[in-house]
C-alpha cells in the first residue's frame, strides 16, 4: 500500500480496468500520487503521466525516482487537448482523468480536442475513464 495516495485517490485506481503489462496514460497526474501507485500494481507495465502544470509535474518528478528509474514512469508537461503519442511509442490500453476540465465538461472546446487526442494515442481497444474521484465512468471515444 502507497502511503501518499489519499482514500479517493485510492478509489480511482481501485476502480481502474488494471491488468499486468498494460500501457496506461494518466491525464492530469498533478503531484503523480496514482501514477505511482498504478505502476505499482500493473507489474512490467508503463506509465505515462501528463499535467499542464509545471509545479504539479515537479512534484510528481520529486517523488517518483525509484518508478522513472525502471523505466515504468514517464512524466511530461502538456495539457491533455495538445498530447500526442511520443515519436515510436506505442499507443496505450488504458487513459484515466480525474478533475480534469478537458474532460469533465468545464472547458467543451479544449474537451473535443482532448477527445480526439486520446483516441489517437490508444490501442484499437482501448478505454478512457474519467470521473471526480468518487465515481468514474468510460467515456466514448471518436475512433
Amino acid at each position: 500500500m502507497t502511503r501518499d495516495l489519499s482514500d479517493r485517490l485510492r478509489a480511482v485506481v481501485d476502480a481502474l480496468p488494471l491488468r499486468e503489462g498494460m500501457r496506461v496514460l494518466e491525464i492530469g497526474c498533478g503531484p503523480g500520487a496514482a501514477a505511482r501507485e498504478v505502476v505499482r500494481r500493473i507489474g512490467d507495465g508503463h506509465v505515462h503521466a501528463i499535467d499542464r502544470s509545471p509545479r504539479a509535474l515537479d512534484r510528481a518528478v520529486a517523488g517518483s525516482a525509484a518508478e522513472i528509474a525502471s523505466g515504468r514512469l514517464v512524466f511530461e508537461l502538456v495539457a491533455a487537448e495538445d498530447f500526442t503519442l511520443p515519436a515510436g511509442g506505442r499507443p496505450f490500453d488504458l487513459a484515466f482523468a480525474v478533475r480534469v476540465g478537458a474532460l469533465d465538461g468545464r472547458h467543451p472546446e479544449a474537451g473535443g480536442r482532448a477527445l480526439a487526442r486520446i483516441a489517437a494515442a490508444l490501442t484499437p481497444t482501448g478505454r478512457l475513464m474519467v470521473g471526480d474521484g468518487a465515481v468514474m465512468a468510460e467515456l466514448r471515444l471518436p475512433r
